[in-house]
């Protein structure tokens, strides 16, 4: 398993299923869609890892969701490859990705699609969140 933070979005298109990767857990939803309702349905996936390909994908339009969730923005070239591949990937790139970003002052979390004043504060506190562990992961 990856070093942990990390959250992201699989898709099975021929299960047509989206599975999430809870910091290193994989939780079925019960449907094409990612919403609260889903996610309180979520089961174990056991199913072949070999078949999930990272979504392009990885914002969340729920706002419930969206705060339990921190999706990255991961890079373009990642998009679409299997899990296995991202898990190598995120292992040996996966903190120096993060630092380098944060280090320069960006967020590598994804922008939920979120409207209220809320919702920035909720995005700040995930980025105070994901930086403190981080910053203080020793590698």
């Amino acid at each position: 398993m990856p070093l942990r933070p990390i959250d992201a979005i699989f898709v099975h298109p021929q299960q047509r299923l989206y599975v999430i990767y809870l910091r290193g857990e994989l939780w079925q939803l019960p449907r094409m869609k990612i919403d609260d309702r889903a996610w309180q349905r979520r089961q174990s996936y056991n199913g072949d890892i070999n078949a999930l390909y990272l979504s392009r994908n990885q914002s969340i339009a729920d706002p419930i969701l969206a705060q339990q969730l921190r999706t990255l923005n991961l890079p373009a070239a990642l998009r679409g490859i299997t899990l296995p591949k991202f898990e190598a990937w995120w292992e040996v790139h996966g903190f120096k990705w993060l630092r380098d970003l944060l280090d320069n002052g960006q967020s590598p979390l994804t922008k939920h699609a979120t409207s209220a004043t809320a919702a920035t504060d909720i995005f700040a506190d995930m980025l105070v969140e994901l930086t403190n562990e981080v910053m203080n992961h020793r590698l």
